[in-house]
C-alpha cells in the first residue's frame, strides 16, 4: 500500500513538473508555430517603412534574434503600450521589443531580459525664448501641465517626477500616442512639457530644432526587452543572443545606425515614410486599382513590386527582365507590354500575368493563402517547375495542394544535375526551407506592410 501511495505520489508530482515546464517552454511553442511573434510600437526610429523597405532600431534587433532562433519574424504593433503587455500576458505574442524601463511594477509585469542600455528621463519643452520655460523641476506649479506617454514601466519615475516639484503640476498620461506623436505636439506647441527618454529625446531634436531637452527629471536608469513569467526557455535564448550580439559588436553598430545618425532628419521629411504619410511608393493608386482585378490587398501587390524593382523604374535585369514588375521580354510581348510602356503600363501587364498564372493552377489548391505562394513561386521560376514540384510532393507521400513545407520543399531543395531527382531528400535537414526565398520574402514585407500602411 505504502509503495502504490508514493507510486501515486510520483506520478501527480511528475505529471505537475511536466505540466509546468511544458508552461514555461515558450521557445518549443516558437518552434512548433513557426516563427517569432514579437511585440514593438511605430516610430520613425524603432519601427517603420522608408520608399517600401521595412526598417527601425526594434526590428533590426528582431531580425537578429529570430535568425538566432532560426525561425521567421511576425510583428504585432501598437503605439497603446498597455495594449502589447496584454498580448504578451495573454500568450499572444512572445516578446515585448521596446526600450522597457527596469522598474519594480515591470518586474510585476515581465520578465526582463538582459539590460540593453541605460538612458535618463528629461523634460522636452521649447527653446527658452518662450514664457514658461523651466530651468529646474523648482519651477513648476500647480497650474502647468505636463505630458508624458502611458507606461505603466515608467511609473516610478513619474512619481519621482513629481515629488521633486515644489508645487504639484498637473500629471497627464496619454495613451494610444507615439512617442514620436508627443514629441511633434510640444514642437508645434500643441503641449508645453513632456517627459521623454533622453536617447530618445536627443534623435528627434535632429529634426525638431525648437525643442530644449536640458533639464534631467531623473538619473540615469537601465531599459531592456521583456518577455511573459511563463517563458524561461526563451528569456534563456534571449539573453544568450544579447550577449553575443553585443561581444560581436552588432549591437552597438545598430544602436549608432538610428541613435547617432544624421540620416533621421532625412527620412521624417519623406513623403514615403510611415508616420508622416501613408505612402509605399509613387505607384500607391494604381496598385490600389489594379489589385482589384486579381482580388489582392493591395499591399501584396506592393511587396511583389518591391521585391522586383524595389518602385524604380528603368530597371533591367542581368536576364533581361524589365520594367516595374521585371517580366522577361517573351512574356511582356504576351501581356501586351513594349518597351517604351508607362509605368501603369508596366504593372498592369504584370497583373495580367498573375492573372494568367493563377488560370493556370489546378483548382485543387483551394486556400487563398496557399494559392498566392503558388502564384508568387510561378512568378518567379516559372509555372512549369511549380506543375512538377506539384508532382515530386506528390510522389513522396506531401500534399500537392499546400505550399508551406510540402510542393514548396520540393521547389527549393532539388538536386544540381536533377531539379526532379527521383531520390527523396528529405532527411537531408542542411537548408532551412522554411527561411529564404522569393515567396517568403514577399509575405513577410507584405506583414510589415499591413502593420504601417491602412487597407
Amino acid at each position: 500500500m505504502g509503495v502504490a501511495l508514493v507510486g501515486i505520489a510520483f506520478y501527480i508530482t511528475h505529471k505537475i513538473y511536466y505540466h509546468e515546464e511544458e508552461k514555461k517552454d515558450a521557445f518549443k511553442r516558437i518552434r512548433e508555430r513557426g516563427y517569432l511573434l514579437a511585440l514593438t510600437d511605430r516610430n520613425t526610429l524603432n519601427y517603420f517603412l522608408y520608399r517600401g523597405e521595412p526598417s527601425g532600431f526594434q526590428l533590426e534587433l528582431l531580425e537578429s534574434f529570430a535568425a538566432y532562433l532560426d525561425v521567421p519574424l511576425r510583428i504585432i504593433a501598437s503605439e497603446d503600450i498597455s495594449k502589447l503587455y496584454y498580448y504578451l500576458n495573454f500568450n499572444v505574442a512572445d516578446v515585448i521589443a521596446l526600450n522597457l524601463p527596469v522598474s519594480s511594477e515591470g518586474r510585476r509585469l515581465v520578465h526582463y531580459s538582459k539590460i540593453m542600455g541605460e538612458t535618463r528621463l528629461i523634460l522636452l519643452q521649447q527653446k527658452g525664448t518662450i514664457p514658461g520655460f523651466k530651468k529646474s523641476l523648482a519651477d513648476f506649479t500647480r497650474s502647468d501641465t505636463v505630458h508624458a506617454r502611458r507606461n505603466v514601466f515608467m511609473s516610478p519615475y513619474y512619481r519621482s517626477f513629481l515629488k521633486q516639484t515644489a508645487k504639484r503640476p498637473t500629471l497627464i498620461e496619454e495613451p494610444d500616442i507615439s512617442q514620436e506623436g508627443l514629441i511633434r505636439k510640444v514642437s508645434d506647441g500643441s503641449i508645453r512639457y513632456l517627459l521623454c527618454p533622453e536617447n530618445t529625446a536627443m534623435v528627434y531634436k535632429r529634426y525638431y530644432q525648437n525643442l530644449d531637452a536640458s533639464l534631467v527629471v531623473f538619473p540615469l536608469y537601465a531599459y531592456a526587452w521583456g518577455v511573459n513569467h511563463n517563458s524561461d526557455t526563451l528569456l534563456m535564448k534571449l539573453d544568450e543572443w544579447l550577449a553575443g550580439s553585443k561581444r560581436s559588436g552588432e549591437f552597438k553598430k545598430t544602436y549608432l545606425d538610428y541613435y547617432a545618425n544624421q540620416k533621421i532628419v532625412s527620412n521624417m521629411r519623406s513623403d514615403y515614410v510611415t508616420l508622416r504619410g501613408d505612402h509605399l511608393s509613387p505607384f500607391d493608386k494604381e496598385l490600389r486599382e489594379l489589385s482589384l482585378k486579381i482580388h489582392w490587398d493591395w499591399r501584396l501587390l506592393a511587396s511583389l513590386v518591391y521585391e522586383e524593382s524595389n518602385f524604380r523604374l528603368g530597371q533591367v535585369s542581368s536576364r533581361s527582365a524589365y520594367g516595374l514588375m521585371q517580366l522577361m521580354p517573351e512574356t511582356a510581348v504576351k501581356m501586351g507590354m513594349d518597351s517604351i510602356a508607362t509605368p501603369v503600363q508596366q504593372l498592369a501587364a504584370g497583373v495580367r500575368y498573375i492573372k494568367h498564372l493563377d488560370e493556370q493552377l489546378p483548382n485543387e489548391i483551394t486556400n487563398p493563402k496557399d494559392r498566392i505562394k503558388f502564384i508568387l513561386a510561378s512568378y518567379n521560376v516559372g509555372i512549369g517547375r511549380v506543375l512538377l514540384a506539384r508532382e515530386k510532393a506528390k510522389k513522396f507521400g506531401k500534399d500537392p495542394n499546400l505550399w508551406d513545407r510540402n510542393v514548396e520543399y520540393y521547389l527549393l531543395r532539388r538536386s544540381k544535375k536533377d531539379p526532379y531527382a527521383k531520390n527523396d531528400t528529405l532527411d537531408d535537414s542542411s537548408a532551412d526551407y522554411t527561411k529564404a526565398g522569393f515567396v517568403d520574402d514577399i509575405i513577410n514585407r507584405y506583414y510589415h506592410y499591413r502593420n504601417n500602411i491602412p487597407q
